[in-house]
């Protein structure tokens, strides 16, 4: 769904002005920085037994990293800025702003069909399913993940033909991989390129990525992390149908931190690639306690941490029913935007407040219950917002 450009200006003009009022530096000691982020993570390490964890903030202008603990247990290797975590779904936030580019670049409307790109598909209950509800979770009921006995993209096709929504599309939110990641292939297909060359080649050196993979090169592998499962076991994700389009992404806190930043209009960017960042920002239904953008999930700020926790919580997993935002809520600098993502090895979470130029990127080798990193990033984000304030 298009915003006009009347609309969208002011939205971006809000952000900017809102910005504006905010010290251009803050004064704020690097150290107490370090102190705040040390507090918060060293506590939650020593608590889950998580191996290594890679910590990210922007903060009035400028980027730290935090790096604790080894990348591997075996090798003993420590966790350094060029250090690559499974992000899991915070990948998806680089799907929804390829298909926000692909939109604003005329190769796809959100509001097509999936029977557009889909031809087989025409006619059936899914063919009839929006680009944009691929995008809001809102398809009519889709599992979590992909079949395990669907291994490539004919027969994903035909579990497409056979399948039945559970509900109306648009009424109700079901959080799932095959949506998500069938936007991120419908996208390609209308680029007429390859997803992960479309990713790895043009999103992230456009972005100044550097060092972030889908299929991560030879040469980086020495800077892979090994994962660790809730029991404590070495594990790394495995390729699937839709994994790169979902959950597919490897990067750094240092990339990540860039990417937030992009977010937040603290990066010069293409004027065509900000506009299309800024529109994943446009909120489309009410679910639960947040607002859903394309893939983004958003609050009013401030937010209570009550709220963030029952949003980012196991029962988000369940199928919530929403409200539909008429006309879709524009990008707004006053709202905590934020993204969980994990693989069976790996645990990560990052989160923005436009307005107030604060951001947090969370990485760790080991999954760790969602709450746990909600909680952990709310208190940063919240003291560094107060004592900013102060040291203004």
């Amino acid at each position: 769904m298009k915003s006009s450009t009347v609309r969208f200006a002011a939205a971006v003009c809000a952000v900017l002005c809102t910005s504006a009022t905010v010290s251009q530096a803050a004064t704020m000691p690097q150290d107490r920085i370090k102190n705040v982020v040390d507090n918060a993570i060293r506590p939650l390490m020593t608590k889950d037994g998580i191996p290594g964890m890679a910590v990210g903030v922007s903060f009035a202008g400028k980027s730290y990293v935090y790096n604790y603990g080894v990348a591997s247990l075996e090798t003993r290797q420590p966790v350094t800025r060029d250090t690559l975590f499974e992000i899991g779904s915070v990948s998806k936030t680089f799907t929804a702003t390829l298909a926000s580019y692909a939109q604003v670049s005329g190769y796809l409307s959100l509001q097509d069909k999936t029977g557009k790109y889909l031809p087989s598909l025409s006619g059936t209950p899914f063919g009839e399913v929006s680009l944009l509800n691929l995008g809001t979770h809102t398809p009519g009921g889709l599992p979590l993940q992909v079949p395990d006995n669907i291994h490539n993209d004919a027969q994903l096709l035909s579990y497409f033909k056979a399948w039945q929504p559970a509900y109306p599309p648009g009424t109700y939110r079901t959080y799932a991989n095959p949506g998500s990641g069938t936007l991120g292939w419908i996208t390609a297909k209308s680029m007429g390129q390859d997803f992960t060359v479309l990713i790895e080649q043009k999103l992230f050196p456009a972005l100044g990525m550097k060092n972030s993979h889908i299929d991560v090169p030879p040469a980086k592998m020495a800077d892979y992390a090994q994962g660790y499962s809730k029991t404590g076991m070495p594990i790394r994700m495995r390729d699937g149908v839709l994994a790169a389009e979902a959950y597919g992404v490897k990067s750094t806190a240092a990339d990540l931190l860039r990417f937030i930043d992009a977010n937040m209009h603290a990066i010069p960017l293409d004027t065509k690639l900000q506009r299309a960042i800024d529109e994943t920002h446009t909120g489309y239904v009410r679910a639960g306690p947040m607002i859903q953008d394309l893939i983004w999930e958003q609050y009013p700020y401030p937010v209570a941490l009550p709220a963030l926790l029952q949003g980012n919580g196991p029962s988000m997993l369940d199928a919530i029913p929403v409200t539909e935002i008429k006309p879709p809520l524009a990008p707004r600098a006053d709202a905590w935007i934020n993204k969980t993502g994990s693989t069976n090895g790996f645990g990560a979470y990052i989160a923005f407040v436009p307005g107030k130029r604060v951001g947090i990127v969370i990485l760790a080798n080991k999954n760790t219950p969602l709450g746990e990193r909600v909680n952990v990033a709310y208190k940063i984000m919240s003291q560094l917002d107060a004592e900013g304030a102060t040291h203004d």
